[in-house]
Protein backbone atom coordinates (compact mmCIF):
# COMPACT_ATOMS: atom_id res chain seq x y z
CA UNK A 1 0.00 0.00 0.00
CA UNK A 2 1.48 3.22 -1.20
CA UNK A 3 0.82 5.48 2.35
CA UNK A 4 2.51 8.54 0.44
CA UNK A 5 0.09 8.32 -3.13
CA UNK A 6 -1.55 6.31 -5.04
CA UNK A 7 0.04 2.79 -6.48
CA UNK A 8 -0.70 1.91 -10.21
CA UNK A 9 -4.00 -0.39 -10.87
CA UNK A 10 -3.36 -3.66 -9.97
CA UNK A 11 -0.20 -3.58 -7.80
CA UNK A 12 -0.62 -5.75 -4.68
CA UNK A 13 -0.73 -4.40 -0.90
CA UNK A 14 1.24 -5.04 1.21
CA UNK A 15 1.07 -4.28 4.89
CA UNK A 16 4.46 -2.91 5.54
CA UNK A 17 4.15 0.61 4.29
CA UNK A 18 0.85 0.61 6.10
CA UNK A 19 2.57 -0.74 9.63
CA UNK A 20 5.05 1.99 9.41
CA UNK A 21 3.04 5.19 8.53
CA UNK A 22 0.73 4.14 11.63
CA UNK A 23 3.95 3.63 13.85
CA UNK A 24 6.01 6.17 12.53
CA UNK A 25 3.19 8.72 13.41
CA UNK A 26 3.18 7.31 16.91
CA UNK A 27 6.57 7.94 17.38
CA UNK A 28 6.25 11.72 15.69
CA UNK A 29 3.41 12.07 18.62
CA UNK A 30 6.17 10.79 21.11
CA UNK A 31 3.74 7.46 22.32
CA UNK A 32 5.38 5.48 24.21
CA UNK A 33 6.28 1.76 23.38
CA UNK A 34 5.51 2.20 19.56
CA UNK A 35 8.20 -1.02 18.64
CA UNK A 36 5.98 -3.05 21.16
CA UNK A 37 2.77 -2.30 19.22
CA UNK A 38 3.91 -3.29 15.90
CA UNK A 39 3.13 -7.20 16.46
CA UNK A 40 -0.19 -6.53 16.77
CA UNK A 41 -0.96 -3.82 13.69
CA UNK A 42 0.92 -6.49 11.72
CA UNK A 43 -1.69 -9.26 13.16
CA UNK A 44 -4.67 -7.06 12.94
CA UNK A 45 -3.95 -6.81 9.46
CA UNK A 46 -3.16 -10.05 8.77
CA UNK A 47 -6.12 -11.40 10.52
CA UNK A 48 -8.08 -8.85 7.96
CA UNK A 49 -6.33 -10.59 5.42
CA UNK A 50 -5.24 -9.17 1.64
CA UNK A 51 -8.83 -8.34 0.45
CA UNK A 52 -9.35 -5.37 3.63
CA UNK A 53 -6.42 -4.51 2.98
CA UNK A 54 -6.52 -3.87 -0.45
CA UNK A 55 -10.17 -1.98 -0.15
CA UNK A 56 -8.66 0.09 2.80
CA UNK A 57 -5.85 1.46 0.07
CA UNK A 58 -9.14 1.89 -2.26
CA UNK A 59 -10.87 4.00 0.71
CA UNK A 60 -7.97 5.90 1.26
CA UNK A 61 -7.80 6.35 -2.25
CA UNK A 62 -10.96 7.81 -2.51
CA UNK A 63 -12.29 9.03 0.57
CA UNK A 64 -13.77 12.69 0.74
CA UNK A 65 -13.94 12.87 -2.67
CA UNK A 66 -17.27 13.65 -2.78
CA UNK A 67 -19.90 16.09 -0.95
CA UNK A 68 -21.79 12.85 0.11
CA UNK A 69 -21.98 9.93 2.51
CA UNK A 70 -18.86 7.90 3.09
CA UNK A 71 -18.92 4.63 5.27
CA UNK A 72 -16.53 3.07 7.76
CA UNK A 73 -13.61 0.37 6.91
CA UNK A 74 -13.79 -1.89 9.05
CA UNK A 75 -9.57 -2.72 9.27
CA UNK A 76 -9.40 1.48 9.64
CA UNK A 77 -11.45 0.61 12.42
CA UNK A 78 -10.37 -2.29 13.89
CA UNK A 79 -6.56 -0.91 14.11
CA UNK A 80 -7.89 2.70 15.63
CA UNK A 81 -9.34 0.22 18.61
CA UNK A 82 -6.27 -1.92 19.15
CA UNK A 83 -4.21 1.23 19.17
CA UNK A 84 -6.82 3.28 21.69
CA UNK A 85 -5.42 2.02 24.84
CA UNK A 86 -1.75 3.06 24.38
CA UNK A 87 -2.80 6.69 22.85
CA UNK A 88 -5.33 7.30 25.59
CA UNK A 89 -3.59 5.85 28.77
CA UNK A 90 -6.29 6.06 30.73
CA UNK A 91 -9.82 4.68 30.41
CA UNK A 92 -12.54 7.32 29.36
CA UNK A 93 -15.20 8.57 31.16
CA UNK A 94 -18.68 8.29 29.83
CA UNK A 95 -21.26 9.88 32.10
CA UNK A 96 -25.26 10.29 31.56
CA UNK A 97 -25.02 6.67 29.84
CA UNK A 98 -28.62 6.54 30.80
CA UNK A 99 -29.63 8.98 28.24
CA UNK A 100 -28.62 6.67 25.24
CA UNK A 101 -30.48 4.59 26.76
CA UNK A 102 -33.78 7.01 25.63
CA UNK A 103 -32.55 7.06 22.34
CA UNK A 104 -31.42 3.18 21.55
CA UNK A 105 -31.79 2.48 17.90
CA UNK A 106 -33.60 5.59 17.47
CA UNK A 107 -32.42 8.18 14.72
CA UNK A 108 -30.85 10.83 16.20
CA UNK A 109 -28.33 14.31 15.91
CA UNK A 110 -25.80 14.58 17.96
CA UNK A 111 -24.24 18.36 19.18
CA UNK A 112 -21.20 18.11 20.46
CA UNK A 113 -18.69 20.50 21.20
CA UNK A 114 -15.31 20.71 19.41
CA UNK A 115 -11.61 20.98 21.01
CA UNK A 116 -9.84 18.65 18.75
CA UNK A 117 -9.51 16.87 15.04
CA UNK A 118 -9.57 13.70 17.38
CA UNK A 119 -13.03 14.30 18.60
CA UNK A 120 -14.99 12.30 16.39
CA UNK A 121 -12.92 9.50 16.83
CA UNK A 122 -12.42 9.57 21.02
CA UNK A 123 -16.49 9.97 21.05
CA UNK A 124 -16.43 6.49 18.56
CA UNK A 125 -13.64 4.39 20.89
CA UNK A 126 -15.73 6.00 23.96
CA UNK A 127 -19.19 4.11 22.91
CA UNK A 128 -16.95 1.15 22.02
CA UNK A 129 -15.51 0.69 25.05
CA UNK A 130 -18.00 1.73 27.08
CA UNK A 131 -20.20 -1.35 25.15
CA UNK A 132 -22.47 0.90 23.09
CA UNK A 133 -21.82 -1.15 19.84
CA UNK A 134 -25.21 -0.52 18.57
CA UNK A 135 -24.69 3.09 18.58
CA UNK A 136 -21.22 3.23 18.09
CA UNK A 137 -21.90 1.40 14.23
CA UNK A 138 -24.55 3.39 13.29
CA UNK A 139 -22.41 6.72 13.58
CA UNK A 140 -21.90 9.30 10.42
CA UNK A 141 -20.40 11.95 11.38
CA UNK A 142 -20.26 15.35 9.38
CA UNK A 143 -17.16 16.51 8.64
CA UNK A 144 -15.23 19.25 6.80
CA UNK A 145 -12.29 19.70 3.85
CA UNK A 146 -10.11 19.84 6.57
CA UNK A 147 -10.61 16.04 7.67
CA UNK A 148 -10.06 14.63 4.18
CA UNK A 149 -6.85 17.01 3.60
CA UNK A 150 -4.16 14.58 4.25
CA UNK A 151 -3.69 10.68 4.36
CA UNK A 152 -3.70 10.50 8.30
CA UNK A 153 -6.84 12.57 8.78
CA UNK A 154 -8.74 10.36 5.84
CA UNK A 155 -7.43 6.87 7.78
CA UNK A 156 -8.89 8.20 10.89
CA UNK A 157 -11.81 9.27 9.45
CA UNK A 158 -12.75 5.57 7.80
CA UNK A 159 -13.50 4.51 11.79
CA UNK A 160 -17.52 5.69 11.07
CA UNK A 161 -19.84 6.74 7.93
CA UNK A 162 -18.81 10.54 7.26
CA UNK A 163 -20.60 13.25 5.55
CA UNK A 164 -18.13 16.04 3.69
CA UNK A 165 -19.57 19.77 3.93
CA UNK A 166 -18.00 22.44 3.03
CA UNK A 167 -17.05 24.82 5.85
CA UNK A 168 -19.11 27.69 6.75
CA UNK A 169 -18.55 31.10 5.44
CA UNK A 170 -18.65 32.41 8.86
CA UNK A 171 -15.61 30.11 10.14
CA UNK A 172 -13.24 30.10 6.81
CA UNK A 173 -12.29 33.28 4.71
CA UNK A 174 -10.25 30.42 2.82
CA UNK A 175 -12.50 29.04 -0.01
CA UNK A 176 -11.75 28.76 -4.23
CA UNK A 177 -15.25 27.52 -4.43
CA UNK A 178 -17.52 30.33 -4.99
CA UNK A 179 -20.43 30.98 -2.78
CA UNK A 180 -23.29 29.11 -5.63
CA UNK A 181 -20.84 26.06 -5.46
CA UNK A 182 -20.77 26.53 -1.31
CA UNK A 183 -24.53 26.35 -1.31
CA UNK A 184 -24.74 23.29 -4.23
CA UNK A 185 -21.89 21.37 -1.85
CA UNK A 186 -24.25 22.12 1.35
CA UNK A 187 -27.30 21.58 -0.22
CA UNK A 188 -26.13 17.83 -1.29
CA UNK A 189 -24.12 17.22 2.51
CA UNK A 190 -27.65 17.73 3.86
CA UNK A 191 -29.40 15.37 1.58
CA UNK A 192 -27.02 12.58 2.42
CA UNK A 193 -27.55 13.43 5.91
CA UNK A 194 -31.14 13.27 5.90
CA UNK A 195 -30.64 9.19 3.94
CA UNK A 196 -28.61 8.38 6.95
CA UNK A 197 -31.00 9.49 9.49
CA UNK A 198 -34.03 8.00 7.43
CA UNK A 199 -31.81 4.92 7.52
CA UNK A 200 -31.92 5.01 11.43
CA UNK A 201 -28.22 6.22 12.10
CA UNK A 202 -26.74 8.51 14.16
CA UNK A 203 -25.61 11.52 12.34
CA UNK A 204 -22.72 13.30 14.66
CA UNK A 205 -22.34 17.08 14.15
CA UNK A 206 -20.38 19.65 15.87
CA UNK A 207 -22.42 22.96 15.33
CA UNK A 208 -19.15 25.40 16.20
CA UNK A 209 -17.94 24.61 12.51
CA UNK A 210 -14.38 24.67 13.49
CA UNK A 211 -12.48 23.26 17.05
CA UNK A 212 -12.10 25.81 19.37
CA UNK A 213 -8.27 27.43 19.98
CA UNK A 214 -9.11 28.53 23.07
CA UNK A 215 -10.82 25.44 24.28
CA UNK A 216 -13.78 27.78 25.18
CA UNK A 217 -17.14 27.21 23.52
CA UNK A 218 -17.71 29.09 20.24
CA UNK A 219 -21.23 30.25 19.07
CA UNK A 220 -23.28 27.10 16.98
CA UNK A 221 -23.98 27.93 13.77
CA UNK A 222 -27.37 28.53 13.15
CA UNK A 223 -27.13 26.69 9.60
CA UNK A 224 -27.06 23.20 11.45
CA UNK A 225 -30.77 23.70 12.32
CA UNK A 226 -31.66 22.00 8.71
CA UNK A 227 -30.35 18.72 9.83
CA UNK A 228 -33.46 18.59 11.98
CA UNK A 229 -35.82 18.67 9.03
CA UNK A 230 -37.75 15.53 10.92
CA UNK A 231 -39.90 16.68 14.06
CA UNK A 232 -39.36 12.77 15.82
CA UNK A 233 -35.43 12.95 15.47
CA UNK A 234 -33.60 12.71 18.88
CA UNK A 235 -31.39 15.85 19.23
CA UNK A 236 -28.97 14.45 21.64
CA UNK A 237 -26.31 17.13 23.38
CA UNK A 238 -22.99 15.49 24.44
CA UNK A 239 -20.01 17.76 25.80
CA UNK A 240 -16.48 15.94 25.40
CA UNK A 241 -13.59 17.25 26.83
CA UNK A 242 -9.72 16.22 27.46
CA UNK A 243 -9.61 16.01 23.61
CA UNK A 244 -7.92 18.57 23.12
CA UNK A 245 -4.61 16.96 24.56
CA UNK A 246 -4.55 14.39 22.41
CA UNK A 247 -3.08 16.34 19.55
CA UNK A 248 -2.61 20.06 20.51
CA UNK A 249 -2.90 23.00 18.09
CA UNK A 250 0.61 23.74 17.11
CA UNK A 251 2.29 20.72 18.80
CA UNK A 252 3.77 17.37 18.03
CA UNK A 253 3.48 15.43 21.15
CA UNK A 254 0.32 13.90 23.15
CA UNK A 255 -0.16 14.54 26.21
CA UNK A 256 -1.92 12.10 29.12
CA UNK A 257 -5.04 13.75 30.15
CA UNK A 258 -8.28 11.96 30.82
CA UNK A 259 -11.08 12.11 28.53
CA UNK A 260 -14.54 12.35 29.44
CA UNK A 261 -17.59 11.97 27.70
CA UNK A 262 -20.36 13.39 28.99
CA UNK A 263 -24.27 13.04 27.80
CA UNK A 264 -27.09 14.83 27.82
CA UNK A 265 -31.06 14.47 28.48
CA UNK A 266 -32.59 14.34 24.62
CA UNK A 267 -35.20 16.50 22.96
CA UNK A 268 -37.20 16.17 20.01
CA UNK A 269 -36.42 18.21 16.72
CA UNK A 270 -40.09 19.29 16.85
CA UNK A 271 -40.18 20.28 20.11
CA UNK A 272 -37.03 22.40 19.70
CA UNK A 273 -38.52 24.06 16.41
CA UNK A 274 -41.49 24.90 17.89
CA UNK A 275 -39.75 26.17 21.10
CA UNK A 276 -38.11 28.42 19.00
CA UNK A 277 -40.69 29.36 16.86
CA UNK A 278 -38.70 28.40 13.61
CA UNK A 279 -35.56 30.58 15.16
CA UNK A 280 -32.89 28.74 13.75
CA UNK A 281 -30.62 31.68 16.06
CA UNK A 282 -32.67 30.49 18.91
CA UNK A 283 -32.32 26.84 18.52
CA UNK A 284 -28.55 26.65 18.61
CA UNK A 285 -28.07 28.89 21.02
CA UNK A 286 -30.45 26.72 23.16
CA UNK A 287 -28.61 23.82 21.64
CA UNK A 288 -25.32 25.62 22.94
CA UNK A 289 -26.65 26.09 26.34
CA UNK A 290 -27.06 22.38 26.60
CA UNK A 291 -23.80 21.24 25.73
CA UNK A 292 -22.00 23.92 27.36
CA UNK A 293 -23.84 22.47 31.25
CA UNK A 294 -22.51 19.36 30.38
CA UNK A 295 -19.08 20.90 30.24
CA UNK A 296 -16.81 22.21 33.38
CA UNK A 297 -16.93 25.97 33.52
CA UNK A 298 -13.73 26.32 31.75
CA UNK A 299 -15.12 24.94 28.54
CA UNK A 300 -18.52 26.92 28.51
CA UNK A 301 -17.23 30.06 26.49
CA UNK A 302 -20.54 31.78 25.10
CA UNK A 303 -22.89 29.11 26.79
CA UNK A 304 -21.57 29.94 30.43
CA UNK A 305 -24.15 30.54 33.46
CA UNK A 306 -22.88 33.91 33.85
CA UNK A 307 -23.24 34.86 29.98
CA UNK A 308 -25.64 37.64 28.68
CA UNK A 309 -25.27 35.78 25.03
CA UNK A 310 -28.59 34.96 24.81
CA UNK A 311 -31.16 35.51 27.56
CA UNK A 312 -34.09 33.97 25.30
CA UNK A 313 -32.35 30.44 24.33
CA UNK A 314 -31.10 30.16 28.35
CA UNK A 315 -34.72 30.51 29.10
CA UNK A 316 -35.77 27.68 26.09
CA UNK A 317 -32.92 25.67 27.93
CA UNK A 318 -34.38 25.80 31.05
CA UNK A 319 -37.84 24.83 29.41
CA UNK A 320 -36.63 21.96 27.06
CA UNK A 321 -33.65 20.49 29.18
CA UNK A 322 -34.66 21.27 32.85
Amino acid sequence: MAIGGQMPPGTPCTREPLVDAITGFLTHMQVPGVGAMRPTIERVIDDAGQGALEELRRRLEQSGSEWSYCPKDPLARRLHHVLADRVLREVPALLGAEHLDAVAGKPMVIVANHLSYSDANAIEVILHLSGRHELADRLAVVAGPKVYSDLRRRFSSLCFGTIKTPQSAERSTDSTMTPREVAAAARRSIDAAVARLARGEAVLVFPEGTRSRSGQMQPFLPGVTRYFSDADVAILPVGVWGTEALFPIGEHAITPLAITLRVGRPVRAGALTAGARGDRRLAMDCLGFAVGALLPPAYRGVYAATSVHNDAARHLHGVLFG
